[in-house]
């Protein structure tokens, strides 16, 4: 069996990335022109035919393109995305009627596990963030034997909930926004109404609440757990690579110092992770002795009613 997790573009111009498993590809966003997604697939030595279904995380422009709708209905690729997203793509995207009436369109409900391929499963998290609704995924793999892996997603929310610490605790792979430093967001030049969105809760996480977020799950994991941190969607203008990765290295200074952390770029694939088989899921959850209490977390407010509007600069 072989699986691994590729990011192949993170930031506010486009978002995707492949979740692999036993010749089986899931796109995880498709944010890109589908040309573009073909050039980084090709930098990782894939091609759009190692795809073979794709999840929508929510419907901002930098999640997906027409032009990979368009693939998808002529490879057969199969889009998971909530009702929601499903009726705003037919209201805006061209190519979406054609890929709903050859009957490649899936509808995903917030919380309930879905299936995608054989052992490979999906469960949809609400988050907080100006694209309502928005999902984080916990993505899980078990096989007959009982190994297994799991990958916790989150590129796009304002606020971490108690709800998604539970959700991403034990998972080999966590893979979360670290969008912005809040000192460099306040003291940018972006008009006021920007900085006030991007720190809101409907907006992206910074360093420090994406770093008090990775401790969390950690603390509620097992020793070794997550194994790979990935830091997603950084901020052209609000952040460095050099800062988010310091915050995450300290945030599992002392609970994994072994973690290895990864750093999503826009303009090129990050490293690949293989993804390994462990032999006791428990242990992802086992008691972490001596662990520090994790720091508090909002349950989960009522989602709004309607859909926000959203900005394409973050």
């Amino acid at each position: 069996m072989t699986a691994r997790f590729t990011v192949l573009a993170s930031g506010s111009s486009g978002n995707a990335a492949l979740l692999e498993v036993d010749g089986f590809g899931l796109l995880i966003d498709c944010g890109l022109h589908s040309r573009f997604i073909s050039a980084r697939l090709a930098a990782v030595g894939r091609s759009w035919e190692h795809v073979h279904a794709a999840v929508l995380t929510h419907t901002h422009g930098d999640h997906w393109k027409d032009t990979c709708l368009a693939d998808f209905r002529s490879r057969k690729i199969s889009l998971h995305a909530h009702p929601m997203h499903l009726n705003h793509l037919a209201t805006t995207a061209p190519s979406f009627g054609p890929l709903k009436a050859a009957g490649y369109t899936r509808a995903y409900a917030d919380g309930e596990q879905f299936g995608i391929a054989p052992g490979l499963t999906a469960t949809p998290v609400w988050v907080s963030h100006d694209s309502e609704p928005t999902f984080a995924f916990r993505f899980d793999y078990a096989d007959a034997d009982g190994l297994s892996w799991s990958v916790g997603y989150a590129s796009d929310l304002g606020v971490a909930s108690a709800e998604l610490v539970a959700a991403f605790a034990g998972v080999d792979v966590l893979a979360v926004e670290y969008n912005h430093c809040e000192r460099m967001e306040r003291a940018s030049t972006r008009p006021a109404f920007l900085v006030q969105r991007v720190l809101g809760d409907q907006g992206h996480l910074s360093n420090r609440q994406a770093a008090e977020f990775t401790r969390a799950v950690a603390a509620r994991s097992g020793p070794g757990f997550p194994s790979h941190l990935v830091q997603l969607h950084l901020s052209r203008d609000c952040n460095h690579p050099f800062l988010a990765e310091a915050a995450g290295r300290n945030a599992l200074a002392d609970l994994n110092p072994s973690a290895v952390v990864l750093t999503a770029r826009q303009d090129a694939p990050a490293k690949s992770i293989d993804l390994v088989r462990r032999p006791d899921a428990a242990v992802r959850l086992a008691a972490r002795p001596g662990a520090p209490p994790a720091a508090p977390f909002p349950t989960r407010p009522k989602p709004a009613a309607s859909v926000l509007p959203g900005f394409g600069v973050v």
